[in-house]
């Protein structure tokens, strides 16, 4: 299972990390992925959300 989030599609991103003597090297930022058990239709769905989508739903919002 690829790490994206099952609501909003995103993926991790990619850059570089920079030494002091600014050396590239190529890495990645992935996403704080959460198992959790929301709602859908009436019925518990199990989904992959960011844990950022996750406190965006239990505000209410």
């Amino acid at each position: 299972m690829s790490r994206k989030s099952q609501l909003s599609g995103k993926g991790p991103m990619s850059g570089n990390t920079r030494s002091h003597a600014l050396n590239s090297t190529r890495r990645k930022w992935n996403l704080n992925l959460q198992k959790v058990t929301i709602m859908v239709d009436g019925k518990p769905t199990k989904v992959k959300m960011t844990a950022r989508e996750l406190r965006t739903l239990r505000k209410g919002a």
